[in-house]
């Protein structure tokens, strides 16, 4: 996405007060109511940190099949970055709501700030309440991106300044279930991998809303608003933050890098390309066809105190990247194709156990598009106290997620410093249309 598409919405200068159809609609819901190779743990996206190799703890960014005259990836992982920051600009910066019939959050620029706030049914709610649940989550989502007010908003002014806020809703099997309908069978829990230290308080729950930003009181703002629609309809499963650099830090082609100082996203797809669209987005009819796609969201450990021991070579060789700029230890520049066949005398110079070999797995269509948040709690106790949260995107998360992290989980040694302690897939439904909201395609 390019700076044309942050444009203000014309919709931010309609009347901010007065009774609407979802004033009507909301009133009614509430009076209704090191070594040893493959030891250890790894990314855990596992496989999607790998699938597009380059960062740490399997968040690396190498993609099987990856074009090395990829164009660059911005700080926001899309060509061409979003520009140079202009004083005040920031904050007017909108992202369009929907854009071919997908939600925003996945093919665009993703924000320096991220939370993901994910909720289960509550008991009782039938097809119908939660259908009124969607609708109210839709149009606040559409307001909040555009920077307009949202009914019964106790603090309007905090809402003014949208700064490129992104909010994309994300379904699980049980809220699908909840409704009356079936889900496909790759919408279900990834299988168990020897890696995984998986902790249930960041596990599988119904619904997922994933919030980006580049301004943290917006962000906070907004998901306070979600949260206080959503507190008659659902319990709040888990809450996960993360951040990159912040806007305007660093130039625009940068790839961010993750807390082991890792360049992070290299090979991703490239959006609006054709080869991003077949990896990313679902085809076919029915409610999980056309216009969707799959959110894999990995909680993945980094044991910053272990890594600090390790020198510069050696953190490079477990990777087969620098650590300066992302190229190849056999060299080039970031994006250019590691030689995995070159040698230093008779030793090959990426190891079979390197992050960026064992994160591809031979097939281009077991690719996936990664989108990385740095995580850190300090005052947290045992190993969960800094990390990745790692978002893949596919159309199959059992056909393209699954084979790479199964690679990673064998034989990669980032697993020694890394660890996967969180899981939970989602159906990314697409954009709702005139009139609609997301998921409608589960009551028809």
């Amino acid at each position: 996405m390019t700076d044309d598409q942050h444009t203000a919405d014309p919709a931010a200068d309609a009347p901010r007060r007065g009774t609407d159809r979802r004033s009507l609609l909301r009133g009614g819901l509430l009076a209704a109511a090191g070594a040893a190779a493959g030891a250890g743990f790894g990314l855990a996206g596992g496989a999607a940190f790998s699938s597009q190799g380059g960062g740490a703890g399997g968040a690396v960014p190498d993609a099987v099949g990856a074009s090395p005259s990829a164009a660059p990836v911005g700080s926001a992982d899309v060509p061409g970055g979003r520009g140079s920051v202009a004083s005040g600009s920031l904050g007017t910066a909108t992202i369009a709501v929907s854009e071919a019939g997908r939600q925003a959050g996945v093919h665009t620029p993703p924000g320096a700030h991220a939370i993901y706030r994910a909720y289960n049914v509550k008991k009782g709610m039938g097809a119908q309440r939660i259908k009124g649940w969607l609708r109210l989550l839709s149009d606040d989502i559409s307001r909040l991106m555009r920077g307009t007010e949202v009914l019964a908003d106790v603090e309007p002014e905090l809402g003014e300044a949208p700064a490129s806020l992104t909010i994309t809703l994300g379904l699980g099997r049980g809220l699908v279930r909840a409704v009356g309908a079936t889900p496909p069978r790759w919408l279900a829990p990834l299988p168990a991998y020897k890696i995984d230290r998986l902790d249930a308080r960041w596990g599988e729950a119904d619904m997922v809303l994933q919030l980006t930003c580049d301004d943290p009181l917006t962000l906070a703002h907004a998901d306070r608003v979600l949260q206080r629609e959503s507190a008659p309809f659902g319990e709040v499963a888990w809450v996960q933050e993360g951040f990159r650099h912040a806007r305007g830090a660093r130039p625009d082609g940068t790839t961010m890098r993750n807390l082991f100082g890792q360049v992070d996203g290299t090979s991703n797809p490239v959006p609006g390309t054709p080869d991003f669209d077949q990896l990313v987005w679902r085809t076919g009819a029915g409610a999980f066809g056309q216009g969707g796609t799959s959110l894999v969201l990995r909680r993945i450990a980094m044991n910053l105190d272990t890594w600090d021991e390790v020198d510069r070579s050696a953190r490079e060789n477990s990777m087969g990247r620098t650590l300066k700029d992302g190229g190849p230890v056999t060299g080039g520049a970031e994006r250019d194709e590691p030689d995995f066949e070159a040698k230093r005398g008779l030793v090959t110079v990426i190891p079979d156990f390197a992050h960026v070999r064992r994160s591809r797995t031979g097939n281009d269509a077991e690719r996936i598009y990664r989108r990385g948040f740095n995580y850190a709690d300090p005052g947290a106790s045992g190993h969960d106290r800094a990390g990745l949260l790692f978002a893949s995107f596919q159309a199959d998360p059992m056909k393209q997620f699954h084979p790479i992290q199964a690679r990673l989980a064998q034989m990669d040694l980032l697993n020694e410093w890394t660890v996967p302690v969180g899981s939970a897939v989602f159906w990314i439904p697409p954009a709702a249309s005139e009139g609609g909201f997301l998921g409608e395609g589960l009551f028809t």
